[in-house]
């Protein structure tokens, strides 16, 4: 029985499309096994989808000092399906600010705190432009989250 990694983000500029796609390259690792990998645009994912999720990495922008309103809708649209359900489960973070992220970070650990959810790894902050560093950051987190799901 495999387990489910689910990629929660919103991504609409290149730095955010840069930092999803190491953390998904991290998570599908060939090293790992017996993780399948979903990935969902905060948008469209269905509280069903976070429900049967195992595990969660969340990615956005801090806009004006807060998560964007599509994860926001994300957490709005399913919170109380998932209060209860899905305590302990691990969870990581990643977000990009060219401002202070304190807000979004603030914001993330409210949720998740609410929730019950383990953090699984420290959060990937970046401002500007993702250094080769940042990347591999987020490469990191996706690896750790989904390297705890492996059987």
């Amino acid at each position: 029985m495999s387990a489910t990694l689910l990629i929660v983000h919103h991504t609409p500029s290149p730095h955010c499309h840069e930092m999803f796609e190491a953390v998904l390259s991290g998570a599908t690792d060939p090293e790992i096994e017996g993780v399948d990998v979903v990935r969902r645009p905060a948008l469209t994912v269905s509280a069903a989808e976070m429900l049967d999720a195992d595990g969660y990495l969340l990615g956005t922008p801090a806009n004006l000092g807060y998560i964007s309103g599509a994860m926001k809708h994300a957490f709005d649209c399913a919170y109380y399906q998932l209060l209860d359900a899905t305590k302990g489960r691990p969870f990581g973070i990643y977000l990009h600010g060219n401002e202070g992220t304190e807000g979004a970070e603030r914001a993330l650990a409210g949720i998740t705190g609410g929730l019950g959810w383990e953090k699984a790894a420290e959060t990937v902050v970046v401002a500007g432009k993702p250094t080769k560093d940042d990347l591999q950051a987020c490469w990191n987190l996706g690896a750790t989250v989904a390297a705890q799901l492996m059987g």
